[in-house]
This record gives C-alpha cells, structure tokens and sequence, in this order.
C-alpha cells in the first residue's frame, strides 16, 4: 500500500513537471510571436499603404549672385552688339547693379526670386526714380511678386488676383506691403505692347510700368521712359541669360553676363 501510494505521487510530480516545462514554453512563443508583431506593426507605420518615413528632401540655397562679370549682348529693336562689365552687390534685400559697356555707364536695382533676377535702370551713375517688379505666374494665374526701387535696401511684397481676362493679359485685384511695412490694395491691369505689356495700377499716385514674360515669370520696369529694365535667368553654373528692353520695345534685346 505504500509503494502504490509513493508510485501515485511520483507520477503526479512528473505530471507537474511536464506542464511547466510545457508553460514556460508557450510563454516564450506568445512573448517572441508578440514581439515580431510589435514590429512589423512599426514598420508598415499601422497604417497600410503608408510608405516608410524617409528624410526630407534637402532645398538647396539660393546661388550668390553677387560679383564681378563680363558681359556681351544684343540692343534692342535690332540696335548692334555690345560688350562690358556688370558689378551686382547685394544691399540687404535689394542688388545694385552697375554696367559699364564701352565706357557707357548704366546703374540700377534688382530683385531675385527662386532662379531669376530682374532689375530696373538708368543711365549714368544711379538709377534714382526706377523700380522693379518681378512676378511669379502661378498655375492659376495668380501674380506672386516682389519689388525694389533704386535707393531702398528693403523689397515689397505683393499679390495680384485675376478678375478678368486670359493668360497674363487682364484685370487684377492686388494685396501688397510697402518697404516701411505698409499694408495696400490697388487694382491693376495688363495689356500686350509691343515686344511685352503695359502694367498699370491704381492709387495714389498711380502708375505705369512695361514688362516682359519669361517663362513662369515676368519682370516690370517702372519709373517712366528713362527707366530699363532686364529679366536674368540664373543657370546652374551661375551664368545670368538676360532679355532686357525699355519703355515700348519693340523687339527686346539679350545678354550673357558670366562671373569672373
């Protein structure tokens, strides 16, 4: 009766036994099933279809253009060739450029946005009274633009809704902020004109100026007559590939300005 009793409970330890081994067995699979779980749930981000963050791409800084070029170009309404020098240096928000072509010196003020530049001048050693626009066209027509005038060291900013008319040419509701900060509102119109258009705002005082498109851009020379203007585009190596024209044009003209 005691070996029956002893045999019993040696059986039922072995039992025991066995069942924990068995235990400690289905808890190391739930805790490893558990922890693949755990990351292939980060990986797909618990949203399917979600793609993997990655990095953000990194924007790559505006080119300096300021320096020292040589230049060669074409004048307007089929004038002849040219050759010179350009200075471009930067004040604050603002370039000033300086030519001289055969002795011939014209000065001025430019403004760059993304890889253009344009700039507004006169002739002689300042281009005082002469101003520019430079505006991006957006997809829906709307005129992202930004201004400088001969003089200032800060640009302006403005805004030009269309409310009438196609492409470029039409009536615009505009939003803007002047150099000392000032909010306004004027309207504007765009009307072809020989070799680019006609810009006129209303306001006080109102005013005119003509530019030329190029591309997804176009740069207004304002001031009057006696102003220029020219519309660079900044290549990859830093080359400036200009059009440049005044009030009326009737066939714009060209310039290479390369960096020394």
């Amino acid at each position: 009766m005691k070996k029956a009793n002893l045999l019993a409970l040696l059986l039922l330890l072995c039992a025991v036994l066995l069942l924990n081994s068995a235990c400690n067995q289905t808890k190391q699979d739930v805790v490893v099933n558990d922890k693949k779980q755990v990351e292939n749930t980060n990986a797909s981000n618990t949203v399917p279809g979600t793609p993997a963050k990655t990095s953000s791409p990194t924007t790559s800084a505006p080119k300096d253009i300021a320096g020292k070029y040589s230049i060669n170009g074409t004048n307007e309404n089929g004038g002849g060739t040219y050759e010179g020098t350009l200075d471009v240096t930067k004040h604050d928000e603002v370039y000033q450029l300086s030519w001289d072509t055969a002795g011939k010196k014209y000065d001025g003020v430019g403004v760059e946005n993304g890889n253009t530049m344009a700039a507004a001048f006169a002739d002689g050693a300042n281009g005082k009274g002469c101003g520019v626009v430079l505006y991006k066209i957006d997809a829906n027509g709307t005129l992202d633009g930004k201004a400088g005038y001969w003089g200032v060291n800060k640009s302006e900013s403005e805004k030009a809704t269309r409310t009438g008319g196609s492409d470029l040419v039409g009536e615009y509701d505009v939003k803007g902020k002047n150099t000392d900060g000032a909010d306004y509102n004027v309207k504007l119109s765009v009307k072809s004109s020989g070799a680019g258009y006609t810009f006129s705002w209303t306001g006080n005082p109102a005013f005119e100026g003509f530019g030329i498109r190029q591309g997804d851009t176009v740069a207004v020379g304002i001031g009057g007559k006696q102003c220029g203007f020219v519309s660079y585009v900044v290549k990859p190596d830093g080359t400036l590939d200009g059009k440049w024209g005044g009030y009326g044009s009737t066939q714009v003209g060209t310039e290479t300005a390369k960096k020394k």
